[in-house]
């Protein structure tokens, strides 16, 4: 399948992919929470500082266990619950900028070049913080964390989709634009919470010229995604994945796209795909069953996301890697899909360049050039 650039993205195992090099070629990661993501001995040092009980292990090893398990259960609901901890232990300015510093620093040691973490300022605001003092916190700890390495990181502010004060949110995310937050978005429970719900928030950041991403496709099917498109105005879907159930397969094999696929093929709108979080919330049985390939073959404008790398035990690198065994992606591939999170990024379009320029092409061509043995 040619590329957007008409280059041929090969999937077969014509170049060897290990982990190792992986970790160090550059990736893009478009769908990461900050609350899914937290070193285990941090949440246990903090629920310690804060006087938070409510853990259900104590130590690293058996915590990171627990929450594991938790997000296997083949359910989103359920995979939801492990967030409660967390969150609980992100509830102060220093905690949160901790939290956002050794994201920013565990980002970049798995070689990630440019990421947008998305969090949630009003779950963090149940010991006095301000929706502001909470956006504050997170982005000096991703400059702490970011200094001195090849990571460029923003911040996504997330509405909870159950709640009722999206605007606020959406208002405040604006203001710190120019500081390092690039869109709004809403997140939570998909099902029975339609993002048209929040519309006023979404025309604001409309009026506002602020870049807008949606959960949709989840929990939920195409009609989720057509109201984040068509109502809200979402120019990327966080997961979007299910608008596989609007394409079916005529008897010649021949594909057979509903309108709304197209628009979203058409409009080359991104899906955030997140396939092992994919897995854990029972959307699909397994990595090999994961329609991620027949969305990219199919001309999709597809990336690759971690979701939540401490739930689903996941990085940027153990994801394409399972994407390398399961499909045979060689590195040509690779560098499609990481082209094309770039591309897709919220960075105004000279940096998006120059990343894609200066990192991500001169990185990839030594890999591309290792033939198997």
């Amino acid at each position: 399948m040619p590329s957007e650039g008409g280059h041929q993205a090969t999937s077969g195992q014509e170049h060897q992919v290990t982990l190792e090099q992986l970790k160090a070629a550059p990736k893009v990661l478009l769908h990461d929470h900050l609350d899914g993501g937290l070193r285990p001995s941090t949440i246990i040092e903090l629920a310690d500082e804060l006087g938070y009980q409510d853990l259900p292990e104590n130590e690293p090893e058996t915590l990171v266990e627990w929450m594991t398990q938790g997000a296997n259960r083949k359910d989103l609901k359920l995979y939801l619950e492990t967030f409660a901890h967390t969150v609980a232990v992100m509830q102060t300015s220093a905690s949160i900028e901790r939290v956002a510093r050794e994201c920013a620093q565990d980002l970049a040691a798995d070689g990630v070049v440019y990421a947008e973490v998305r969090f949630a300022p009003e779950l963090h605001c149940q010991r006095g913080l301000r929706l502001d003092d909470t956006i504050e916190a997170v982005l000096a700890g991703f400059a702490a964390g970011s200094a001195n390495t090849n990571l460029t990181i923003r911040a996504i502010c997330s509405a909870m989709r159950d709640a009722t004060n999206s605007l606020a949110v959406a208002q405040t995310a604006v203001r710190w634009r120019d500081q390092g937050v690039v869109a709004f978005d809403i997140a939570g429970v998909e099902d029975g919470y339609p993002p048209d719900e929040h519309i006023r928030a979404f025309q604001y950041c409309q009026r506002e010229n602020f870049h807008i991403t949606v959960h949709a496709g989840e929990a939920y099917g195409p009609r989720s995604i057509w109201k984040a498109v068509q109502y809200c105005g979402s120019e990327r879907l966080g997961h979007g994945i299910r608008i596989v159930e609007d394409i079916v397969y005529r008897p010649d094999g021949s594909p057979q796209l509903s309108r709304l696929a197209h628009f979203l093929r058409d409009r080359r709108i991104p899906l955030e795909i997140c396939p092992t979080s994919n897995v854990n919330t029972g959307v699909f049985a397994s990595i090999a069953e994961h329609p991620i390939d027949q969305l990219i073959n199919l001309g999709f404008r597809v990336t690759v996301n971690t979701d939540n790398r401490l739930m689903s035990g996941v990085s940027m690198s153990s994801e394409l890697a399972a994407l390398a065994e399961a499909f045979g992606y060689g590195w040509a591939r690779l560098r499609w899909l990481t082209v094309n999170a770039m591309k897709s990024s919220f960075l105004p379009f000279d940096e998006r360049l120059e990343i894609i320029e200066r990192i991500i092409k001169p990185h990839y061509a030594p890999l591309e050039s290792v033939t198997v043995s």
